[in-house]
């Protein structure tokens, strides 16, 4: 097999369990020394034991990501201890299930916090390092197909829409120093693919199987590739579209008097409904 990562510095955030001990795991397969991340300490000790145990060059670096010190931490430890910061897997996250009014104050502070203050901070600080390198690097944020809408999730769905436009503005400020910031939708057997339970949802891989579109984000292999967002699941791999605007219709010559009616009937008729409007 051939290593992509060989004599890297990659930084996973959440890494305990889950995606983030798949891509932990997949990133020192292919020659990554790997700084692990997770809140949960004991979670981040294992990770680092089960890497070193095969071969790989780990170190255990616990902590918040909704914590400035932690995440500059994260990317001093990498520095510190393998001379280099290369890549950033910016996937920690948390969720919860509940109706727009159900939602109360810390609730809504704590999933702003970690997932989308996190991922800032900890970007932040991998920024830096890699610029004061000044040899480039790789970002990789994790985004879900609940910034689309599904039903409970609009809080988690917001903050992954932030995280969408991180990306894309990231992508554009960084290129110039050669960061490269891209950002997957997986798809995976995982506690927190749990709580969506829908009835129609497909059976879901091993989080394992979507590991290697990481691995792939982070290496040379796409040095050429920014600012886009990629959906797999283990087997299927997607690229959603960039954002595009459409003239559905010429509203200019229209009296201001009837032109909320008439741009309300143009909705209606773009979202396949009938409105009322005289």
């Amino acid at each position: 097999m051939a290593r992509l990562l060989d004599g890297r510095c990659v930084i996973v955030t959440g890494a305990g369990t889950g995606l983030g001990r798949a891509y932990a795991h997949a990133c020192a397969a292919h020659g990554a020394n790997v700084v692990v991340n997770d809140v949960d300490e004991q979670a981040a000790l294992a990770v680092v034991e089960e890497l070193t145990a095969t071969g790989g060059h780990a170190v255990a670096e616990p902590g918040s990501v909704g914590s400035w010190s932690t995440a500059a931490r994260l990317a001093d430890t990498a520095q510190r201890r393998f001379g280099r910061l290369d890549g950033l897997v910016a996937n920690a996250g948390v969720t919860h299930h509940a109706a727009p009014w159900e939602e109360d104050e810390s609730q809504l502070r704590r999933i702003v916090e970690i997932n989308v203050l996190g991922v800032q901070f900890c970007a932040i600080h991998a920024m830096r390092a890699m610029l004061r390198q000044g040899t480039g690097g790789s970002i990789v944020t994790v985004v879900s197909g609940s910034r689309f809408g599904i039903p409970g999730m609009s809080a988690y769905g917001a903050t992954k829409g932030a995280v969408a436009a991180m990306t894309a503005g990231w992508a554009l400020e960084c290129a110039p120093a050669g960061i490269r910031v891209n950002a997957i939708s997986p798809l995976a057997r995982t506690g927190m693919a749990a709580i969506d339970a829908r009835p129609d949802r497909p059976a879901l891989g091993a989080p394992e199987d979507v590991a290697p579109a990481v691995v792939a984000l982070l290496s040379d292999a796409t040095r050429d590739v920014t600012g886009r967002i990629f959906r797999f699941d283990g087997t299927r791999l997607g690229l959603y579209a960039p954002e595009a605007l459409s003239t559905v219709a010429d509203e200019e010559s229209r009296a201001a008097a009837g032109r909320a009616a008439s741009i309300a009937r143009t909705l209606a008729r773009l979202a396949g409904a009938a409105v009322d409007t005289e």
